[in-house]
């Protein structure tokens, strides 16, 4: 473009309809300093006397409300670890009793150049055991539970850092999607997962967890002896999926489809474990605490179970 066309001004009118007043107002504003502002209204055909009497004028209550709005979303989206699209943005807004509409919320985080993250392929890290002495598949694809600590999945997933491979446990709570365990180690031996298990076995609070069922695809760790001998000590029954595909444990899956997009690969590259390991603390505090769940009627984990756990009391009383 030439000095008669600044950075495309023709180009700017010729993509539709006219622009409104706002829109090219703003693009004067963005190339006034390079080009002068009657150059610029010249090649946009536009009257000077228009951009300076929008100038002077006061802005409406759409543009203040807007204002007001874009530093509402754009805490709801910098709180939320900058992963949440629209829709969990508006939601949240919601929650805190700010009225307003999804597409403006889409409209304004556009203009402030927010967007949610986008998961990518998720690979799996568990290395499959021999078919001999497996346990059943209890769950045979049903991810559904009736309360907490009916059925928990478990899977483990890895994470590049500079000095290597570092690997990280989950166990959930599928009632809620609560994510009752983790562990980061440095290597994929079998007490990765028991530690995990133990540290889910005490966040419950008992060690009595008659009629769990926890289900896990065929790796080695969740079928190594100690880890099973766990599981029965606590009185939980083993259940492994039979198909030996990413379904067979789904939800497990998903919530490591989340920590990958969510954190690893939005906050990366990893620079130590510790810093890894932190990082994932700090990610599971929110994603139970705080994070919105579409399963779980757009709540977080915590709030779904204390919701849980105070109609079950309510309802016994009467």
């Amino acid at each position: 473009p030439s000095q008669r066309d600044p950075q495309g001004g023709v180009g700017f009118l010729r993509e539709g309809a006219r622009p409104s007043t706002a829109e090219v107002v703003s693009f004067i504003n963005e190339h006034r300093d390079r080009f002068g502002v009657e150059p610029i209204c010249e090649t946009l055909q536009v009257a000077p006397s228009t951009y300076y009497a929008a100038l002077a004028r006061p802005p409406s209550a759409r543009q203040l409300r807007d204002r007001s709005l874009k530093v509402e979303i754009a805490r709801v989206h910098k709180a939320n670890f900058d992963v949440y699209g629209t829709e969990k943005v508006w939601k949240q807004l919601r929650r805190e009793k700010v009225e307003v509409g999804r597409d403006r919320v889409g409209r304004l985080m556009a203009e402030l150049e927010l967007e949610g993250a986008v998961r990518g392929k998720t690979w799996r890290t568990t290395i499959p055991t021999p078919a001999t002495s497996r346990p059943a598949d209890l769950v045979d694809r049903d991810f559904s539970a009736t309360a907490p600590n009916r059925l928990w999945v478990a899977d483990l997933t890895y994470v590049s850092t500079w000095p290597g491979v570092v690997y990280t446990a989950f166990v959930t709570d599928v009632f809620s999607r609560y994510i009752v365990g983790w562990k980061v180690s440095t290597t994929l031996r079998a007490e990765l997962a028991l530690d995990a298990l133990e540290m889910a076995i005490w966040s419950r609070g008992t060690t009595d967890l008659k009629g769990l069922v926890h289900h896990s695809d065929r790796g080695v760790q969740y079928l190594a002896i100690r880890y099973t001998e766990r599981l029965a000590d606590a009185g939980a029954v083993c259940s492994v999926g039979s198909r030996g595909d990413s379904y067979d444990n789904a939800l497990a899956e998903s919530v490591i489809g989340l920590y990958k997009t969510e954190l690893i690969r939005k906050q990366g590259p990893w620079r130590s474990f510790e810093q890894l390991e932190l990082a994932t603390a700090r990610w599971i505090e929110w994603y139970n605490q705080r994070r919105l769940h579409s399963s779980i009627g757009d709540l977080p984990p915590a709030e779904f179970e204390s919701t849980y756990y105070r109609e079950r009391t309510a309802s016994a009383v009467a």
